[in-house]
């Protein structure tokens, strides 16, 4: 599929496994429809890898950057989920869920991938659309969520080590589902670094 290009972005996006639908939106949003049974994840208990989730992802231009968007979820089916996603190889990657739980309540999740999956869930949130943002921090990422888009709070902050060839973007998954429709708004790409990690600012 052939690379574009979103307003708010430095570079354009490539897509590393194609959607069954998408769209570059008046709005400079982006829409992914996953199609079924769609996937990242390395089980840690038995190493199986599932690799099928459509991302679209583009260089970031800083070594230190903040990516964030209002990630908008046509939720039906456990685990669906619009992502922000940070990729190096199938070994190294990360991604900051907004996800539809077991329990069945939207719930800001994050998975970190260092030869397999260690993964989270965080809080549940009201209603079908969050913020999600990742601080990529020269060696390190933080990954945080918010309500408004300007009070931010922290899910997860760590290292894949490598770093060397990071991609970063947007992806929509539906591990259990026959598919799932995700919309990323409100883009925003900033180079920089944070002055409190903690609270987010």
């Amino acid at each position: 599929m052939e690379a574009f290009r979103l307003a708010a972005l430095p570079a354009e996006l490539q897509w590393r496994l194609p959607p069954k639908e998408w769209a570059a939106e008046p709005d400079q949003g982006l829409s992914i429809l996953a199609p079924p049974k769609t996937d990242l994840f390395t089980d840690p208990g038995n190493g199986a890898r599932t690799d099928s989730a459509p991302a679209a992802l583009f260089v970031p231009t800083d070594e230190s950057f903040l990516l964030s968007a209002r990630v908008e979820v046509t939720f039906g089916s456990m685990f669906d989920a619009g992502v922000l996603h940070a990729w190096v190889d199938g070994d190294l990657w990360a991604k900051l869920c907004f996800e539809f739980s077991p329990q069945r309540e939207p719930t800001i999740v994050s998975v970190v991938n260092r030869g397999v999956s260690d993964d989270c869930n965080s809080v549940p949130v009201n209603g079908n659309s969050a913020f999600l943002r990742i601080a990529h921090l020269g060696r390190a990422t933080a990954f945080h969520w918010s309500r408004d888009g300007k009070r931010w709070s922290l899910v997860r902050y760590f290292a894949l080590g490598r770093t060397g060839g990071l991609r970063v973007g947007f992806s929509s998954q539906s591990p259990t589902g026959p598919g799932c429709r995700s919309r990323f708004s409100e883009i925003r790409y900033a180079a920089g670094t944070l002055r409190d990690l903690r609270n987010g600012e």
